[in-house]
């Protein structure tokens, strides 16, 4: 443009868009440092924008910033749908374009972030955030993980406590940092509902017959499921299909890791013992479908979650749609609209033994078991025990079984651990840890992790669940320190008790926010960015409750998308260990496990 001593950055025509999004950061940087200039020298700065050529069907818009006579020209990717704003400010060349400057360079941030997560949707790897690996659970990890705390005595946890310690304080509740440890694993009260599920198995057992849901259709996948979806789900395989790629799967796990069950004459309901190469890529076919619809039903229910999983390699990528799916149905065969308790007694009854005969004998009954199945061969620690206490959580939801009141925040912790930690332990061993790390040392956090995204859910939907489902979580105790009442809630009334109260809650959500962003960097690098982006997007929920006043009774916290989009760099620097000693403005300091204790 006639402009001397340009210093362009801008990917060529040959880049594909993962190499286009390792540029990403250096721009996003640049960025920033070109609006403190603006910021900090408005007086002897002046920008310009102007446009340019199509990279790829990515529109480039320039950016040409002139401080005290040094140019400097930066490109920003942006598509389609942002050119007449680009186009509407090009050629103006006037300190009075700074105001149009941050508005554009807000959207160009974004607009930068979101393609950084497009390279990776579309690229099985890339090293524009993480290094590409295959995980392999069962492998030992040969590279170390470079940090920068000292190596940990041998024998001991890098926490500077013996495994045995570490497990001690997680099964006994004890106080950690701030906060009671979330461990309820297999903790089974005499509640009404447990007891009616219990009675619910007793009777099907002993009928002797094969349970048939009242519901022909796939258990756990009704009507409200395949609206939000938009097209039939889990119809591509015949039955026949199902077990033979059933037995296919149980013969890649290791010798006796099922056990053997007799079906109709036949060693776990299959005749085949041995299978073709088409055979093997017919299966492949039959799963690649059924993890893609377990895909759509995740992206269709927990956007922000998704977003997450997205950032994943395949396979654990898809690993985690199918638990996803999983929770999913088991959440739909409790909520389900029916006539009686009694009919969703069995169903889920029904569902809990499909559970246990999957994990005993690798028997599945539709393709999204098969998803399951492939993941419990793939990632042979994944325990049964969170999925049967996520069972028992969502059965406190049921309303002439469950409980609607929570007197404690301890009763409370149980709920949230059923519904929410539970996640986090089925995740775990598909995450993987680092190296010098293990599932005890990471439990902490992934519990931590599950409960706070619970307690946002809650905050943000005190109003919601008050008015349509007659629940109010808050613990009792809290509401009658900071004087609320329930009918001030019922009544959508928002006061400076109501305010305190909610500030105390949302410091104490943080706080097991805080705990869980230690856990990071006990994961596999490959699954830091996923649980990063995920575990900042839905901490911005509380971020948007205080913008709201914290009126989380007549007004609905919601991030949008593209906010989520820009959150990823920042993300991503969250990450690596050089965040634990320069955090970005406002984090904590995270410090090693060595300082911590």
């Amino acid at each position: 443009d006639g402009f001397p001593h340009k210093k362009t950055i801008v990917p060529p025509r040959d880049f594909n868009l993962a190499e286009r999004a390792s540029c990403t950061l250096p721009l996003l940087i640049s960025s920033h440092v070109v609006f403190l200039l603006l910021h900090l020298g408005r007086s002897g700065s002046n920008c310009c924008f102007s446009s340019t050529e199509s990279v790829s069907s990515t529109f480039i818009c320039s950016l040409r910033v002139e401080t005290k006579g040094n140019p400097v020209k930066l490109l920003y990717p942006s598509p389609p749908s942002h050119h007449r704003l680009i186009r509407t400010s090009t050629r103006t060349h006037h300190p009075s374009a700074t105001n149009q400057f941050q508005k554009v360079y807000t959207q160009c941030t974004m607009r930068i972030c979101s393609l950084a997560l497009a390279a990776f949707l579309s690229a099985g790897s890339t090293t524009a955030f993480v290094a590409p690996k295959t995980f392999q659970v069962a492998a030992p990890r040969s590279a170390p993980l470079f940090s920068l705390a000292p190596p940990a005595p041998s024998g001991r946890s890098k926490e500077g406590r013996s495994d045995d310690e570490i497990q001690a304080e997680l099964t006994s509740g004890k106080v950690l940092e701030g906060g009671k440890v979330i461990d309820f694993e297999s903790i089974k009260g005499p509640s009404r509902a447990e007891k009616a599920l219990q009675e619910a198995k007793d009777e099907i057992l002993k009928s002797g017959q094969k349970y048939v849901p009242a519901d022909s259709g796939i258990l756990g996948i009704n009507a409200d499921v395949v609206a939000e979806v938009g097209h039939e789900l889990g119809a591509f395989a015949s039955d026949e299909e199902i077990q033979s790629c059933a037995q296919y799967l149980r013969s890649l796990a290791a010798p006796g890791f099922f056990e053997k069950q007799q079906v109709n004459g036949t060693v776990n309901g299959s005749t085949t013992t041995t299978f073709t190469a088409s055979d093997k890529a017919k299966f492949d076919e039959l799963l690649l479908k059924a993890y893609y619809e377990s895909g759509e039903v995740t992206g269709a229910f927990a956007k922000t979650f998704y977003m997450g999983t997205q950032l994943l390699p395949p396979a654990p990528r898809g690993a985690i749609w199918a638990i996803y799916v999983w929770c999913r149905r088991t959440d739909e065969i409790v909520d389900a609209p029916r006539d009686s308790d009694e009919e969703m007694l069995k169903d889920l009854a029904s569902w809990e033994m499909r559970l246990e005969n999957l994990w005993k004998y690798g028997a599945v009954e539709d393709v999204y078991d098969l998803c399951l199945l492939d993941v419990l061969v793939k990632y042979p620690r994944l325990p049964i025990t969170p999925f049967m206490d996520m069972i028992r959580g969502m059965l406190m939801d049921v309303p002439s079984l469950g409980q609607d009141r929570y007197e404690t925040f301890d009763e409370l912790h149980l709920y949230c651990y059923r519904v929410a930690g539970t996640v986090g332990l089925m995740s775990l061993p598909v995450f993987g840890c680092a190296e010098g790390y293990d599932d005890i040392i990471a439990k902490e956090p992934a519990l931590s992790l599950g409960v706070a995204f619970q307690l946002t859910n809650i905050l943000r939907d005190v109003g919601e669940d008050a008015r349509d489902r007659g629940r109010v979580y808050l613990p009792q105790e809290d509401l009658k320190r900071f004087g609320v009442t329930e009918e001030q809630i019922f009544a959508q009334r928002v006061d400076e008790n109501y305010v305190n109260m909610m500030k105390f809650q949302i410091a104490r959500a943080r706080m097991y926010y805080e705990r869980a962003r230690r856990g990071v960097f006990m994961l596999a690098p490959e699954s830091r960015l996923p649980v990063q982006s995920s575990l900042d997007a839905y901490g911005r929920i509380l971020d948007k409750i205080e913008e709201n006043g914290y009126d989380s009774l007549t007004t609905r916290a919601y991030v949008d998308k593209w906010e989520k989009l820009s959150i990823i760099p920042f993300s991503w620097y969250r990450t690596l260990d050089v965040s634990r000693q320069l955090p970005l403005p406002g984090d904590k300091r995270i410090p090693s496990l060595e300082e911590a204790h």
